[in-house]
């Protein structure tokens, strides 16, 4: 099954720079503003009035996840391997795409409930808390977009950039674009790849 590619790159443009997401080479690159825009590039626009030069706040402290039924957490578990796998097997610069992709793979299913993406994501921290690694939002939003589609549903799922500072998120929102089990602050990040699966029917 064919399934969708992250843009081989992706420009924010904030007024005072442009910040270029490079999926293809796994890297983020900060250009002046008047810097030409690429011809393969896909162009969003976050207008940021004045820098705060890395002085605004950021939650910095983990919350314990709720709990997650015993179903969701195992099949949290494989897809918790299976992301690990992706993860490590292949070329370090091709990491992000990899997982991108890999985020897409029930994207032909039929979109979760709010419902069940919160229990997918409960899950897939609970799991990637038992490993002796580093185990972000990227590789989180994945695993949980993986046992979704384990549980035969597809995952709305989010990769973004926010500006000020500049950081990276990955992750799962409901059918209505909502951010599931994210703080406020998820509000900051610009999309530059989604993932969106269809509906289900009535």
């Amino acid at each position: 099954m064919t399934v969708p590619h992250p843009p081989r790159r992706a420009w924010v443009g904030t007024g005072h720079a442009h910040i270029e997401v490079d999926y293809a080479r796994g890297r983020v690159l900060l250009h002046p503003p008047d810097t030409p825009l690429p011809p393969d590039a896909v162009l969003h626009t976050r207008e940021v009035s004045a820098p705060s030069w890395g002085t605004s706040e950021l939650d910095a402290v983990l919350t314990p996840a709720p709990p997650a039924p015993w179903r969701w957490k195992a099949a949290a578990l494989p897809a918790t391997a299976a992301t690990a796998v992706v993860l490590l097997c292949g070329r370090r610069h091709t990491r992000l795409a990899r997982l991108a992709r890999l985020a897409a793979i029930g994207h032909r299913l039929p979109a979760a409930d709010t419902g069940q993406a919160t229990h997918a994501v409960r899950a897939a921290r609970w799991a990637g808390r038992l490993l002796p690694a580093r185990w972000a939002c990227l590789e989180e939003s994945v695993t949980a977009a993986l046992a979704l589609a384990v549980a035969g549903r597809g995952a709305h799922w989010h990769h973004g950039v926010a500006t000020d500072p500049v950081r990276l998120h990955a992750w799962i929102a409901s059918p209505d674009g909502l951010p599931v089990e994210e703080p406020p602050s998820t509000g900051a990040y610009t999309i530059t790849h989604t993932v969106r699966p269809p509906r289900r029917t009535p």
